[in-house]
């Protein structure tokens, strides 16, 4: 009993004193660095998927970041640009239910043809960009004379 003991021991003043010569050393983790800052053009909701990072026409559009700052809120020295967005109202401070604590009221550019465009934010100094699409605008407004549902006109 004695001699486990004593060989315990000397285990533990081995691993205490640190590798042995001729051993594999494990690598250690690189450190993490803080909060991620993320940006992106609307949000999903509940009952409405798929609209990160796409316009939506004929409805409120916003830009949305998260940046690191002091407590909750981004710094006010943080901005949205776009070349096909002109931006508006901003509000420094986190939203519910969404990774964010910046964001601002976004309108699509007058004759901005369909396709993917950057949204930069710049936070803290660094800009930082995700690609948001603008699709073809669907027709608003029904043709002139077009057949209407249930109104009867396609009757016989």
């Amino acid at each position: 009993m004695r001699r486990v003991l004593v060989g315990v021991m000397a285990i533990g003043a081995a691993v205490l004193a640190g590798p042995a010569t001729g051993l594999a050393q494990q690598p250690q983790p690189e450190p993490q660095p803080g909060p991620g800052v993320t940006v992106q053009l609307n949000d999903d909701t509940a009952y409405d998927v798929g609209l990160v990072n796409k316009y939506v026409h004929g409805d409120f559009n916003v830009a949305l970041a998260q940046c690191p700052g002091e407590g909750l809120k981004a710094p006010k020295s943080t901005t949205f640009s776009s070349p096909v967005l002109t931006v508006g109202k901003y509000d420094y401070g986190p939203l519910i239910g969404v990774p964010a604590n910046v964001s601002a009221d976004v309108e699509l550019k007058a004759g901005t043809a369909p396709g993917s465009y950057p949204l930069t934010v710049n936070c803290n100094g660094k800009p930082y960009t995700a690609t948001f699409s603008v699709p073809r605008k669907q027709v608003s407004a029904i043709p002139s004379g077009a057949a209407g549902a249930g109104d009867g006109s396609m009757a016989p």
